[in-house]
């Protein structure tokens, strides 16, 4: 795909939604991280069904060592992996006490060393929290990508290090969520919704003309 075409992809997205947002619920950096990390393998539905009561009982680092793994279970043991997200919820939030003041680091590096917080969830943060200009690749953005022709690669990763060297600059601070939400509600893993896409007649998917 060449250089005009991704410009015109994005530029769609761009008029059709100007203002992108994540679909989690969340009112501070702290609770979009607690989000992300139960969003794992979960909807953002199930996720802010459950924050909604947590965060109202617990939205701090100290709130939540305070309430205790026991007790944390019990606000999200709805959501897939609960236990395994509990241990590192807790284990997050004593970290961020004990070495940050209770604030979330703002680099990469310092974001991946939290239990349960992998390059992704990483790049999630630095975009929606502290708008910096990544793109964080899950299953839907992988899909888009690589059904399009926009970034097409083998892994996460290199579809990432793609997006980031052919997104227009203008609009890679948004790229995240045109795309995550595309994948979500248009371009489909089993039935891609090819008649009503926005970017259909820029689209490089072999069988769009037939898909429905």
């Amino acid at each position: 795909m060449n250089s005009k075409k991704r410009f015109a992809i994005f530029q769609r997205f761009y008029e059709e939604n100007p203002n992108p947002e994540t679909e989690l619920i969340y009112h501070s950096s702290f609770e979009l991280l607690i989000a992300v990390i139960l969003s794992a393998q979960a909807t953002d539905k199930s996720v802010n069904k459950a924050t909604k009561k947590l965060f109202s009982a617990a939205n701090t680092p100290k709130k939540i060592v305070s309430l205790g793994i026991e007790d944390l279970k019990k606000y999200i043991k709805s959501i897939g992996l609960y236990n395994t997200k509990a241990k590192n919820i807790i284990k997050t939030c004593e970290i961020l006490i004990t070495q940050y003041q209770g604030k979330i680091p703002e680099q990469r590096e310092l974001l991946e060393k939290l239990p349960g917080v992998g390059r992704k969830t990483a790049n999630v943060i630095l975009n929606t929290a502290f708008n910096q200009p990544t793109v964080a690749v899950d299953t839907h953005i992988f899909r888009v990508c690589n059904r399009t022709g926009l970034a097409p690669g083998k892994t996460p990763l290199a579809v990432e290090k793609k997006l980031l060297k052919v997104t227009p600059k203008i609009y890679l601070k948004n790229a995240h969520h045109w795309l995550v939400l595309h994948g979500r509600y248009t371009c489909l893993a089993r039935k891609p919704k090819c008649p009503i896409c926005i970017i259909k007649p820029l689209c490089e998917y072999p069988d769009k003309t037939t898909a429905t």
